[in-house]
């Protein structure tokens, strides 16, 4: 076990460890620290934590310093240069006719560098763009492509929750969502009901895709005939939360539905025998 600093350094960005460098940090506290981009300006998420050495990329860097006014000021003029650096961009950009969208950039803590980010539905040939930019900025100049999910993290947005986007504000990292767990959860699969702003799939069903990924295998499919204590009927829905079945029978001319827990109803499930082969767990029987 190793201790470390955790520390981020802008919005929702993922968190990085450091050692305290022999400072005594507290939580929230603004800090400088060196990484592959040079000096930036973080601060701290958690002062000190004890994390395996395997979830370690060794050897880690030290605090530098904790921040000065100075420090905070220069961070908060690089942050006033970014609306005028925005507009420039734009208008580089429309001149030269790409087919880009700039959603962001930012100039590095010792201001060498501005980042411009964009997203593009292909490549793009912006070799003339930077030309062009570094001769407005006299700096060094980095376009950085990024897809739609990073865009959307980017500028945040409200999601059909009706809470800010899980990737703008509870998500340092994209997790892996398929669709494989919008029908584990029993979800209408119409791309305009599971997919996020980004027009991906929404981050959010991997939340609870662990629980409904073993209540769907306990469940019979829809459409499939079971048994019940009051007949044999179809699976017309199921609730993976009540762990319900609803199904519907056939008896005697008449047709009802029923709810019943999953534990009475009797189905084929995975690696069992028909309950219909030997006629042994056909309540009607």
């Amino acid at each position: 076990m190793a201790k470390v600093v955790v520390i981020k350094f802008k919005g929702n960005c993922k968190p990085y460890y450091f050692t305290d460098g022999g400072f005594t940090l507290t939580r929230g506290q603004n800090v400088v620290v060196e990484t592959a981009r040079g000096q930036e300006l973080g601060y701290v998420v958690l002062a000190e934590k004890e994390v395996d050495d395997a979830q370690i990329s060794a050897p880690l860097k030290p605090v530098i310093r904790i921040a000065t006014e100075r420090d905070e000021e220069v961070a908060r003029k690089n942050e006033e240069r970014r609306p005028e650096a925005m507009r420039i961009c734009k208008e580089k950009i429309a001149a030269h006719g790409l087919p880009m969208k700039l959603i962001d950039c930012e100039f590095t803590f010792d201001g060498s560098k501005v980042i411009f980010t964009f997203t593009a539905d292909g490549r793009v040939d912006f070799r003339e763009l930077v030309k062009d930019l570094a001769s407005t900025f006299r700096i060094r100049i980095e376009l950085k492509q990024v897809g739609s999910r990073d865009e959307t993290k980017i500028l945040g947005g409200i999601a059909p929750c009706g809470r800010v986007c899980c990737c703008a504000g509870a998500m340092p990292d994209f997790r892996k969502v398929s669709i494989k767990m919008a029908k584990n959860q029993g979800l209408s699969l119409n791309p305009g009901k599971i997919s996020g702003l980004c027009g991906r799939l929404m981050c959010c069903l991997s939340y609870e895709n662990e629980y409904y990924a073993g209540a769907f295998k306990k469940m019979p499919k829809l459409g499939s005939s079971v048994g019940t204590p009051e007949g044999r009927g179809a699976v017309i829905s199921t609730d993976m939360l009540k762990m319900t079945v609803r199904v519907k029978i056939e008896k005697d001319g008449a047709v009802f539905y029923r709810d019943f827990p999953v534990d009475e109803v009797e189905f084929k499930r995975a690696n069992e025998p028909d309950p219909d082969e030997d006629g042994k767990n056909n309540p009607e029987d």
